[in-house]
């Protein structure tokens, strides 16, 4: 372990005491409760005014940042001696789904219990949508302040406690296309900052690099025609067949980007995500144009500009293998990858936590393309890491949930509390030293 993040004498003893002061049931309560409070990414007010008088009540200056009439975010601030750093703990607050029958069958024939905004406990499981990712690190972040709080450590440093909507990676065209960031981009451009910071995700790892994002729409084009036709009539040609073809072109070419592309901690992925073609109440005109939608993640160190460039080299050279295609695509939406350096004191920080809890070095990080606010939050100036906690695996997930990605509705409390105490010594390792041990001179 670097011998500089190390705590012995005071620091030790303040990081015991406030692991010790982690309260298993509070943190199940309220990961509990933020379940029952729904909040589809564009419309998170309620669940972060409720953040914001929970962390009043912990005795975090708090506050409720609205950005629209149904969308807004929770910031908390433990100030400290004024000596030390300022520290961004971080993680959205909105869900992937609406759970609803909105989300059917995109999300499968049924809306499982773990798709429902309506929680259940099972012993150390808090069930129900969104239970895992965000509630859970909503949850974790809160209790290891609150576990700061009561075990009384001086801090000379600031802590920002920070919720934000519109963290995941979609748009919701009702609610403004929020979504990609929104929340956490506004929160940054409207007065709150940090030195650095830590935002907490799925996977017990340590990593400095965050992936980008960008959205292709293909358009397969054919003619308007009726179902009543001869195969071969002159004057009529499928866009979908054509796009079954292209389909199988990108499949092989996809997995080549990834390898070109690959970086220290990014193993860009892409993957074809969406189909739309034709009437489901006209299935008798197939359609003129048959859309295709492809979600393709970029390492922190090129544009999304060289990702777009070759997205269009593929699709040129797909299309000259393939005359009978006619097609054309944009780039609709996009986020910029970033990366912390490595030795950048928040990272190494984080690194020590991990080892202090393993008892061994850190053996880094498998490849990895979730997109997060990691990546944006970065961009806008704030050196972040990216820590977790184990994503809920067939030993303790129940049967009924253990397909799929589900509505990311399953946590397991017991393992949100090494995560819980590797934030607490991080907060320790960085708030209770001055700017310049923190190499911020």
């Amino acid at each position: 372990m670097n011998e500089l993040h190390t705590l012995s004498g005071e620091r030790e003893q303040w990081f015991k005491r406030a692991c010790a002061s982690i309260q298993k049931e509070r943190l199940r309560q309220l990961n509990f409760d933020l379940v029952n409070i729904h909040s589809p990414t564009g419309a998170e007010k309620e669940a972060s005014e409720f953040m914001a008088e929970h962390m009043q009540k912990i005795g975090l200056k708090a506050r409720y940042q609205g950005v629209n009439d149904i969308s807004g975010n929770a910031i908390g601030e433990l100030n400290g001696s004024g000596e030390g750093a300022t520290m961004l703990l971080y993680a959205p607050i909105d869900t992937h789904l609406e759970g609803s029958e909105a989300d059917l069958p995109m999300v499968g024939d049924t809306l499982r219990d773990d798709m429902k905004p309506e929680g259940i406990l099972r012993d150390d499981l808090v069930i129900g949508l969104g239970a895992s990712n965000p509630k859970a690190m909503v949850a974790t972040l809160t209790e290891a302040v609150n576990a700061v709080v009561d075990a009384g450590v001086p801090l000379k440093g600031n802590l920002v406690l920070a919720f934000a909507g519109g963290g995941m990676p979609s748009m919701v065209p009702e609610r403004g296309n929020y979504g990609m960031s929104t929340g956490v981009s506004f929160m940054l451009t409207h007065g709150v900052t940090a030195d650095f910071g830590i935002i907490l995700k799925p996977w017990y790892e340590v990593y400095h690099e965050h992936p980008g994002m960008c959205w292709f729409k293909v358009r397969v084009k054919g003619d308007l025609g009726y179902s009543g036709i001869p195969r071969g009539t002159p004057g009529f040609r499928s866009s979908i067949v054509p796009a079954a073809t292209l389909i199988q072109e990108l499949e092989k070419w996809l997995p080549q980007f990834t390898t070109n592309n690959t970086s220290e901690q990014i193993a860009p992925e892409g993957w074809i995500a969406g189909i739309n073609s034709g009437w489901p109440n006209r299935p008798a005109f197939p359609s003129a144009t048959t859309e295709l939608y492809i979600d393709m993640r970029c390492n922190p160190y090129q544009t999304t500009a060289n990702v777009k460039y070759q997205f269009d080299n593929a699709m040129h050279e797909i299309l000259e293998r393939n005359p009978e295609i006619e097609a054309d695509w944009e780039m609709y939406g996009s986020c910029p990858g970033s990366s912390t350096p490595k030795e950048h004191w928040i990272v190494q920080s984080a690194r020590a936590a991990w080892e202090h809890q393993e008892g061994r070095e850190y053996p880094e990080a498998p490849m990895l393309s979730g997109q997060t606010d990691a990546a944006i939050i970065n961009k806008l100036g704030i050196p972040l890491v990216r820590i977790g906690y184990p994503w809920i695996g067939d030993a303790t997930v129940p049967e009924e949930f253990n397909s799929g990605l589900g509505g990311m509705g399953v946590s397991n409390i017991e393992d949100l509390i090494k995560p819980c105490e590797n934030i607490i010594y991080s907060i320790i390792d960085s708030m209770t030293r001055t700017r310049e041990e923190v190499n911020l001179g």
